[in-house]
């Protein structure tokens, strides 16, 4: 079993730990609990970096390594790194399980070294019809980021 965190931070208070685990070549599990958010649904997705020397802003765009717009989890046709949406109770916080096959732990498409970014608002899945739906699922600011690492 490959096991990997991210330690999520902001400027704005929002924290939270966000365990992935993967056995053989399995599907990804992601497990999480952030907390300081605005009640609601979040997009929530792996970026191509881990690099957070200007915050948020430098993990870059959702993870794709197959050049593909932007969908929903459950899509054919999406950014490896769009997990859809986690939902945020009326007390600022999200636990949540989400398993996914496009985000491996190791391989040449691994997210090790990447980052998970919780979005300000609803990620679309690329269905809303907006100019950044095929992009960014229309998902607004970064709320919270942190870099993907291996955990022993």
């Amino acid at each position: 079993m490959v096991k990997g965190v991210a330690v999520l931070g902001s400027s704005e208070g929002v924290k939270g730990t966000i365990n992935f685990t993967q056995e053989g070549d399995g599907p990804t599990t992601v497990t999480g609990s952030i907390s300081g958010l605005k009640p609601g649904l979040h997009g929530f997705h792996v970026h191509e970096f881990g690099d957070t020397t200007n915050g948020c802003l430098s993990t870059g765009p959702h993870f794709n390594p197959d050049g593909k717009h932007h969908g929903a989890p459950e899509d054919e046709i999406r950014h490896a790194g769009d997990l859809g949406n986690i939902t945020v109770g009326d007390d600022g916080t999200a636990n949540f399980t989400i398993i996914d096959k496009q985000i491996p732990l190791t391989g040449p498409q691994s997210i090790i070294g990447r980052a998970v970014v919780v979005h300000a608002d609803p990620d679309d899945l690329g269905k809303g019809g907006h100019e950044l739906s095929k992009s960014t699922g229309n998902a607004g600011g970064r709320a919270a980021c942190g870099i993907i690492g291996l955990q022993n």
